[in-house]
């Protein structure tokens, strides 16, 4: 008897690359303003540099941004696995309780941020208590993304790990190789944080002044954790050199660039699509490492092509007009808060 084959997959690699690094894309903007604003409203409101009102007031936005965050970060988990699915599921398996707990640091930090919110607009304060506590869940949650991710691209070290533990209690033992990338994701969230603060805060001078602070402070530090990361890289930094992510790289270097200029100049629409962009850019160089670092063990290229269409145009169709009531909600909100202004 037969086994059936699922090793295959149901659609061209080059349409699942692209939807998986648009979909990873829109996740990182969003997860970047919830885990950058909870950041900076929290260090806001404990240095009392903005009153109680103004930090409650963004302590409102933050619940459906978990939800956006949330939603948002399904599909390229699904498009990731669609490829990679032998690496991540492995991976997950040896830190399984770790990964698991995941969903309970993102409940506990979605209570706490709703926690947040209706004090907020009972006190008109902003609890710092819950938003500590929230910070903390998401912060959790980012890093064993990354301790499991990266030990995904390490099938050597999986197998080692399991033969030796197989109770779910392991944690990848090599921070050296994931911990510059999970600060420089938290250091480019800082930054996303700041510019969407600069946005929603561009009447007030003391909170525009915050956003620009966060904005210029965490690029700059990013930009130097990404060098370093970069470095560390060895073996593969050669490689990189003579793929598309290296002008992906430095396209997005520039892009950044551009933004604060924009961001100055308080063209917040010029200066969001240059971020954007440039976070896209640093999506596929983060993708490029991960084909490099798994070379000689897994090559997706190789794999058998058997498209499936129909479920490839359910999704398009759902994402689309998922996007479009987005925009449409972002509209209503800032719409009211102008009126309400």
């Amino acid at each position: 008897m037969n086994l059936p084959d699922y090793e295959f997959l149901s659609a061209p690699l080059w349409l699942v690359t692209v939807l998986h690094l648009l979909t990873f894309t829109l996740h990182l903007v969003a997860m970047n303003f919830l885990l950058g604003g909870v950041f900076i409203t929290l260090w806001s409101s404990a240095r009392k540099r903005w009153d109680g009102p103004t930090a409650a007031g963004f302590t409102r936005i933050f619940p459906a941004a978990t939800a956006a965050t949330v939603t948002l970060g399904v599909a390229p988990l699904l498009f990731l696995q669609l490829v990679f699915h032998r690496q991540m599921y492995s991976a997950a398996i040896v830190s399984g309780w770790f990964w698991l707990l995941v969903i309970a640091a993102v409940i506990v930090a979605y209570y706490a941020l709703y926690r947040a919110s209706f004090e907020g607009q009972r006190t008109d304060r902003a609890s710092k208590a819950a938003l500590l506590l929230a910070l903390l869940g998401l912060l959790y949650v980012s890093l064993v993304y990354s301790s499991v991710f990266s030990m995904a691209e390490q099938p050597a070290l999986i197998r080692n790990l399991y033969a030796k533990d197989q109770s779910g209690w392991v944690w990848n033992p090599a921070v050296g190789d994931y911990g510059l990338r999970w600060l420089h994701m938290v250091l480019g969230a800082v930054t996303v944080g700041g510019f969407f603060v600069g946005l929603l805060g561009r009447n007030d001078m003391e909170v525009f002044a915050t956003g620009k602070t966060f904005l210029v402070g965490g690029m700059v530090a990013a930009a130097l954790t990404g060098m370093v990361y970069l470095l560390s890289l060895e073996q593969h930094l050669a490689a990189l050199m003579h793929t598309p992510a290296i002008w992906a790289l430095t396209a997005a270097v520039a892009l950044s660039l551009v933004s604060l200029h924009f961001f100055f100049k308080k063209n917040f629409w010029l200066s969001g699509v240059t971020l954007f962009l440039s976070v896209a850019g640093m999506v596929f160089v983060r993708h490029t490492v991960r084909l490099l670092r798994l070379a000689g063990e897994f090559d997706p290229a190789s794999w058998r092509v058997a498209p499936q269409w129909s479920p490839f145009a359910m999704f398009l169709v759902c994402f689309v007009v998922m996007l479009i009531v987005l925009a449409w909600m972002l509209r209503m909100f800032f719409g009211a808060k102008r009126n309400a202004a």
